[in-house]
């Protein structure tokens, strides 16, 4: 029978291998008999408040708890929002507002945060709703209504207007996607991850789905690791860590220290990155110290359910050069349109369109956003068929191969995530004494870069900023200029400021 339900995979895996530890964090793990207990406890809890097919906000410390309190919610046929209280609370209460959450699950830890937060709902204490009695019969029942097109989870990204919007997938994307990452990159029972990834972003699922399905095990690494490139290979190798999904930046934190002079990831056999363009100078430091590893460069939006297309590093690269992405997934197209909506033809650019089972539903609550991105293919006029246009930009080199060239509008890739820029604006303009703002993008230097006009002071804005915007959001350059640039038309002369910035910034 075909399968339609992303909880196949652990009710399958926890029949062979109850008693091995599935997820294991800084202070506690789980076994996948554990996992199995607890999220049906909690499915069962869910059902028994009357709670269907609506959003339930987990807002804990990342932990292996946590990931059992998302597959808790899917047994009660719920969808998931992961909320961690190091996000801002300006970004939290724009979740809460547009969630209307009738449940929130909450730790220890979390707890008193989360009580903060205005919503009409029960603040449930995490240990006594996993604890609770399973009724076996109402999970039956919830299953039997599930549709492989119910959502499973919503995760924020920027959003252009300053609010974040909310992905929602589905099980029918999710299985779609893990059955091709694992095809692609060849994980298996003694497959042994290191989650690098918050898991409020849709990255995670690199990990967490291929652990149930195979019965493998994921550590979530320590965030504070990330800041001692040395101590975070010893805890690789003490962990005996075989397989890594990481942004770039991550990867290119350890070779740029030359960690590798003092030690090595001794059991790293797999390693894919993305997110990001890798540096190829970084490439060849991480292939130098594990010349039998094998590297696969990933890409693929959030909307998209992750990564939708993937390159195996087969050979050398200049200095000079941009590694590709490569080739779709199995069940996905990717198709190249020009300003026409036509297909460009090889070698030259157009933006990156993504047609396949691996779409997301769209945005929670946001139908007039998701009807600008998910658009009617317009290579077809014969029946309804969605793609979802990425806003990158790329073309098709002479071996046929993908590469992405950059990004269509102000949205941009720092730091391993996606970024609207006009969020950052949004929220620098909320700031009483600012008139204006804008931000632009030094690409080469990986850089955001803030002009604005008003009284307030750069250090002072910057750490106004911080209460509201991620730390990955926060501009690295800030100037407070005496009146914005503007164009004919009135708009901000956004080419003005970039050549401003240039001109300031000459090597």
């Amino acid at each position: 029978m075909q399968q339609t339900n992303v909880l196949e995979y652990l009710e399958s895996t926890v029949k062979r291998l109850p008693d091995k530890v599935a997820f294991a964090g800084e202070n506690s793990e789980l076994t996948f008999g554990e996992v199995y207990e607890k999220s049906r406890a909690i499915g069962t809890f869910l059902h028994s408040k009357g709670l269907y097919n609506e959003p339930v906000v987990v807002f804990m410390e990342k932990s292996p708890e946590m990931i059992a309190a998302f597959f808790g919610c899917v047994y009660g046929g719920c969808f998931y929002v992961p909320i961690d209280a190091e996000m801002p609370r300006f970004r939290i209460e724009l979740i809460f507002e547009n969630l209307k959450p009738r449940a929130v699950i909450c730790d220890k830890a979390a707890r008193e945060s989360a009580k903060s937060f205005e919503f009409d709902g029960d603040l449930l204490d995490y240990d006594a709703v996993s604890s609770g009695n399973i009724d076996g019969g109402a999970l039956e029942e919830i299953r039997d209504r599930q549709l492989d097109t119910d959502p499973i989870y919503i995760v924020f990204t920027s959003g252009s207007t300053g609010v974040p919007k909310g992905v929602a997938a589905c099980h029918r994307s999710v299985i779609d996607y893990i059955e091709n990452l694992s095809d692609v990159l060849g994980f298996n029972e003694d497959t042994r991850f290191a989650n690098q990834t918050p898991l409020y972003f849709d990255a995670c699922l690199k990990e967490l789905y291929p652990t149930l399905k195979f019965g493998a095990t994921t550590y979530l690494v320590p965030k504070s690791l990330f800041m001692f490139p040395v101590k975070l290979v010893e805890y690789m190798n003490e962990h005996r860590i075989n397989t890594i999904c990481w942004v770039v930046s991550a990867l290119t934190m350890i070779s740029a220290f030359r960690t590798f002079d003092k030690v090595v990831p001794h059991y790293l056999h797999t390693v894919a990155f993305g997110s990001e363009v890798f540096p190829i100078k970084q490439f060849r430091l991480w292939k130098e110290a594990l010349p039998d590893a094998s590297f696969t460069n990933l890409y693929g939006p959030t909307e998209a359910t992750g990564m939708c297309c993937y390159f195996k590093v087969d050979r050398d690269f200049e200095l000079d050069e941009v590694m590709p992405i490569g080739r779709p997934f199995h069940n996905t197209e990717i198709l190249l349109l020009g300003e026409d909506n036509k297909l460009v033809k090889d070698g030259e650019v157009g933006e990156i369109c993504v047609r396949g089972t691996s779409l997301t539903l769209g945005y929670y609550h946001a139908f007039e956003k998701t009807g600008e991105a998910f658009v009617q293919n317009p290579l077809n006029d014969r029946y309804p068929e969605l793609i979802y246009r990425t806003g990158d930009l790329g073309k098709r080199n002479e071996r046929g191969e993908l590469v992405f060239v950059s990004r269509k509008d102000y949205q941009i890739k720092h730091m391993g995530h996606r970024i609207e820029l006009g969020e950052i604006e949004v929220n620098v303009n909320l700031m009483p004494d600012i008139s204006m703002s804008c931000c632009i993008y030094d690409g080469e230097k990986g850089k955001i870069v803030l002009y604005y006009v008003g009284g307030t002071e750069p250090g002072e804005l910057v750490g106004a900023l911080k209460e509201r915007l991620p730390r990955y959001m926060i501009p690295n350059k800030v100037e407070k200029i005496e009146k914005m640039p503007l164009t004919a038309n009135g708009k901000i002369d956004r080419v003005t400021l970039r050549k401003k910035y240039e001109s300031e910034n000459k090597c």
